[in-house]
Formats: C-alpha cells, sequence, structure tokens
C-alpha cells in the first residue's frame, strides 16, 4: 500500500509516504477536534532541553539508558523521550486560581527514545514516534471525574474503530519516586475513578510508571492480538519536583496533582493496529484512495477527468487510471492497493453519466448516477461509518 518504510540507514525511525500521510493527518484532525470539544488547549513543546530539567523531572535517574543526548554551548542536553516536563513548564509560567483548574493541555509530541535493536516491529515499537499526549493540572477533589471523563474519552474512540479492550491498572514499580503512602493513595484514587463507572480491570502489579500509578488500555483487533495503547497515569511526584501551585479559596499556595494521558498510545502504532485490524480496508474517512476510476478505453478518458474534477470538487480523494492496460488488470492493481471504490468507466457510463462500482469490502454494486455515488460515499465519510 505504500504507507510507511523503514531504511537501514535509520532503523526504528520511519518514514511516511503521501498516502501514508492522509491517513495520518486524518487521525490527527479527528483527535484535535475530539480533544478541543472536550475542554482542552493544545500546546507544542520543544524537542529538546536542558539536562537540568530531566534531572528534576526524574527521567535522569529513572529513564536515562532510553535517552539519546546532545550538547549545546558545552552544556548537556537530552532529547526529550517523554512530553510531560514541556507540559509541566507550560503550566508553570504563570500564577493559577483553583477556580482555572483543572487546565488541560494536550499535545501531539515527537519523542525519542533508545529502543533495543532486538525490540523494533514495524510502526508497533519504533525509536522515534509522536504521543497523542495531554496532561491534566487539578484539585485533588477532581480526580475522579477527571479520570473518569478521561475513560469516556476512550471508550468512544475505540468503539469508533470497533476495538475491544481490556483495563490494568499498574501499581508501584521498585525504581519509584515518592513514597508508599503517596502511592497508596494515587492507586486509590484511580481505583475509585474506574470502580465509580462499573469498568471492569485487573491488577499489574509492579508495573507503573516510575512517578505514578496507572490504568493502561490493552486494545484486542480483528485477529485476536493485544496491543497496549491508552494510559491515564496519576502524578503527585512532578508536581513537587517542579514546585507547582495554585492559589486556593483561602488566598494560600496549594498543590495540584496531575495526570499525564494518551488515548492512542503513539499515533504509529495506532495506525499500525489499523493497519492490521481493517486489513488494510480503512473505513473511507481514512482511506488514502476513496475512489479510483478506471477507463476501459481511450474514448472514455475524458468522461474519467470530468468526472475525477466533481469527485475532488465534493471533497472525496479520487485517483484516475488511464493506463494502456486491460480492465481487469487495472481492478486487480487497485484492489491490491485497497482503495475503497473501484469505478469502471466504459462507453454506456460515459453515455448515461454513470458509474459501475466495486467496493473493496462489499463487493459488486452496479451501476450509479455520479450524484447518488456521490452522496452515498459523503454520507459515509461525515458518519465515519466501518
Amino acid at each position: 500500500m505504500d504507507l510507511f518504510m523503514i531504511c537501514d540507514e535509520g532503523p526504528g525511525f520511519p518514514f511516511f509516504m503521501p498516502k501514508g500521510m492522509i491517513i495520518r493527518n486524518e487521525l490527527e484532525t479527528f483527535w484535535k477536534e475530539q480533544h478541543y470539544v472536550r475542554g482542552y488547549d493544545e500546546i507544542k513543546t520543544p524537542l529538546i532541553l536542558n539536562e537540568q530539567l530531566w534531572r528534576t523531572s526524574g527521567h535522569w535517574d529513572h529513564y536515562k539508558d532510553n535517552m539519546y543526548f546532545t550538547e549545546i554551548d558545552e552544556e548537556a542536553y537530552a532529547v526529550k523521550p517523554m512530553n510531560c516536563p514541556g507540559s509541566i513548564l507550560a503550566y508553570k509560567r504563570k500564577l493559577w486560581s483553583y477556580k482555572e483548574l483543572p487546565v488541560r493541555y494536550a499535545e501531539l509530541g515527537q519523542v525519542h527514545r533508545h529502543e533495543l535493536s532486538g525490540t523494533l516491529h514495524g510502526l508497533m515499537r519504533v525509536r522515534t514516534f509522536v504521543q497523542d499526549d495531554a496532561h491534566i493540572f487539578m484539585l485533588p477533589e477532581q480526580t475522579r471525574d477527571e479520570v473518569t471523563k478521561v475513560i469516556q474519552l476512550y471508550d468512544d474512540l475505540y468503539k469508533l474503530f470497533n476495538l475491544p479492550y481490556h483495563i490494568e491498572l499498574s501499581t508501584r514499580p521498585e525504581n519509584s519516586m515518592g513514597t508508599k503512602e503517596e502511592w497508596d493513595t494515587a492507586e486509590a484514587a484511580l481505583k475509585d475513578a474506574i470502580e465509580s463507572i462499573g469498568a471492569p480491570y485487573v491488577i499489574n502489579e509492579g508495573d507503573g510508571a516510575f512517578y505514578g500509578p496507572k490504568l493502561d488500555f490493552h486494545l484486542e483487533d480483528s485477529i485476536g492480538r493485544t496491543w497496549q495503547c491508552g494510559t491515564i497515569q496519576l502524578d503527585m511526584q512532578m508536581p513537587q519536583n517542579f514546585d507547582l501551585t495554585y492559589i486556593g479559596p483561602d488566598g494560600e499556595k496549594h498543590r495540584p496533582l496531575m495526570i499525564h494521558r494518551a488515548a492512542l498510545g503513539s499515533v504509529e502504532r495506532f495506525i499500525g493496529i489499523l493497519i492490521e485490524h481493517f486489513a488494510g480496508k480503512f473505513p473511507l474517512w481514512l482511506a488514502p484512495v476513496q475512489v479510483k476510476l478506471c477507463t476501459v478505453t481511450d474514448a472514455t478518458v475524458p468522461y474519467a477527468e470530468e468526472l475525477a474534477a466533481k469527485i475532488l470538487e465534493a471533497g472525496i480523494r479520487v485517483e484516475l487510471d488511464t493506463r494502456n492496460e486491460k480492465i481487469g488488470y487495472k481492478i486487480r492493481a487497485a484492489r491490491n492497493e485497497r482503495d475503497s471504490y473501484i469505478c469502471v468507466l466504459g462507453e454506456r457510463e460515459a453515455e448515461d453519466n454513470t458509474v459501475s462500482v466495486r467496493s473493496i469490502k462489499e463487493g459488486e454494486l452496479g451501476t450509479m448516477p455520479v450524484d447518488e455515488f456521490i452522496a452515498k460515499l459523503t454520507e459515509e465519510i461525515i458518519t465515519k461509518a466501518l
């Protein structure tokens, strides 16, 4: 399908090709829309930040083996493996009132992690990827409500793609920050939130992040394989390390709690899951080529070009195949490329202003008027039908 490639010159560093970028852009646009209506503000933070920041965050002591480093002006810097310290600095730029919380910052942030070469696996495990991160700074009493809202967002998102999932509560690891009491409080808060909505979960002992416990969402694809994607992490440590505060109703400074969360996990891995889950036959709104027009003879090329312009004007992605090849060859090529709708254009179709339609999912749909065909596809795109 020519969606992406990984070269020897960059093991674990994927290249996205034009068709892969269509899927990526559609997915990220949808992600932004879903976050905007739920009260998130989008930010963008730098790729490289200095050593002191990563020491303060705890990554220098707890995650250093997975990080890349550089030197600028004779000072040590690191390429970010996570987006959270950048969001923390964005929060810390001003003084907040309790009336302004929660603050929800969303970021499609590029990160780099030094994964061992033997663990690299297509788009599923790479060395650079975009996390669909968000960080929520909140009052302690807002924890249940905020975690519940995040779970609902994830549920809506995964159901859109018909991806079943199960939830694991990951508890304190050996290599962790903070006291046992702080961890017990954070774990109890996550349990309270998930039990308040009746969602089933299992305990994954010792697999939390070094700064806090988390809920992990494991998706199941169409052939039963599971992939860890979404996560909700409750953090009491970084707000302390960075001395984050808000002004409470008593006029004094108080410490906010922080949620780290990613719905897709990484854009790359989620695209990889969708490729496998749909066997390349994407929902129409995501499909790189939504319509392939195949001419039977050169005589129908003008009609095909006129039709392509009309389909494109309707906001539908279309490609022409006017090569001097047999129609059976063109159809096979379009099917192998997983083009959503394949339209055969012969002399009869040109005379009647119709299209002979084949669906990659449903097979032969017969001949239909052009306007009816465009209306059908438009409805399918708008409703994000599977």
